[in-house]
């Protein structure tokens, strides 16, 4: 039982060819690996390819000359007064009387 027998195997990947076809089935496989390799470096804590490609990519860093004029400072914010927040009373619960059986 199971798929430790190869007959087992050798028809599911019949199947499988059957069902998705020739041309479908490498596409498959290629993306199940990269899924399972992307979940292993998950769970590893290691960095994928891509991951790694855009850490080590250089920005290059254009030099901006210095301006010559002073900057000028900037206006000063006052704060608004902080408002009292309104607080809302709970409406009064209305309790239907008992049933009384008799």
């Amino acid at each position: 039982m199971g798929l430790s027998n190869p007959l087992h195997i050798a028809f599911l990947l019949v199947i499988m060819l059957l069902v998705f076809g020739a041309k479908r089935l490498p596409e498959m496989g290629k993306s199940l690996g990269e899924g399972l390799r992307g979940f292993k470096g998950a769970i590893d804590g290691e960095p994928t390819p891509s991951e790694i490609a855009t850490h080590t990519t250089a920005v290059p860093v254009q030099a901006t000359a210095m301006p010559t004029q002073a900057m000028p400072m900037p206006t000063q914010v006052t704060a608004a007064p902080a408002q009292e927040p309104e607080v809302v009373q709970p409406a009064a619960e209305t309790v239907p009387a008992p049933l009384v059986h008799s």
